[in-house]
């Protein structure tokens, strides 16, 4: 059975204004749905039937097959992507969570800020991502289709900074789109959950 394109977990106009329904119209139903469909196209060719999105992803990176890693890779960056977001103001940082911000960050607005950073700075394509390291969270940023999952990263979070996710609702404008994701639309139920560990698992994919 092939991959299918995970629905979001909210109504396309929940996040509005910061992210309109146009914006997932294209995002979600057109840039998403393009790397599902183009990974399924290569599953018999390439004998990956029963293989999770994971298991692609870490398959082919190490074999080189950049194109189909790119579109694996970017089926899980993107539904990974949108289980980070949630209706304005609906959650906030667990208390564990909120600890470790204020510890490793100073405060939960200092992440924002430092997070918001890392996105406008990536040159070019990429994905910014809040990770967990050891005990202590740390930011980074990948560029193109590349993800934590191949990495031995552990996520707790990220942000898109290809210009797809933001063109329609801010033009060119991505330190406001930046700014505005984080600062009012994260799901932090969604990256608590993940000081767990298993934050890549809960958006993985199987055939």
């Amino acid at each position: 059975m092939p991959f299918t394109l995970p629905p979001l977990p909210f109504d396309r106009s929940a996040l509005e204004p910061v992210l309109s329904a146009e914006s997932f119209d294209y995002h979600h139903g057109k840039h998403h749905k393009a790397y599902v469909d183009k990974v399924n196209g290569w599953i018999d060719e390439k004998g990956l039937a029963g293989k999770t999105i994971i298991d692609i992803a870490a398959f082919v990176k190490e074999g080189g097959d950049k194109p189909l890693f790119n579109n694996a890779a970017q089926v899980w960056n993107h539904s990974f992507f949108w289980q980070c977001l949630a209706p304005m103001d609906s959650t906030k940082p667990s208390e564990k969570l909120l600890k470790m911000i204020e510890s490793d960050f100073g405060s939960h607005q200092n992440l924002i800020q430092k997070l918001a950073a890392e996105a406008v700075g990536h040159f070019a394509s990429g994905w910014a991502w809040l990770i967990l390291e050891g005990d202590k969270l740390r930011i980074t940023s990948l560029h193109d289709a590349d993800t934590p999952i191949v990495h031995g990263m552990t996520p707790l979070l990220t942000i898109d900074v290809w210009e797809h996710a933001y063109y329609i609702d801010y033009r060119n404008a991505r330190p406001k789109f930046a700014q505005e994701l984080l600062s009012k639309v994260v799901n932090w139920d969604f990256v608590s959950r993940n000081l767990d560990g298993a934050g890549a698992a809960r958006v993985d994919q199987t055939q």
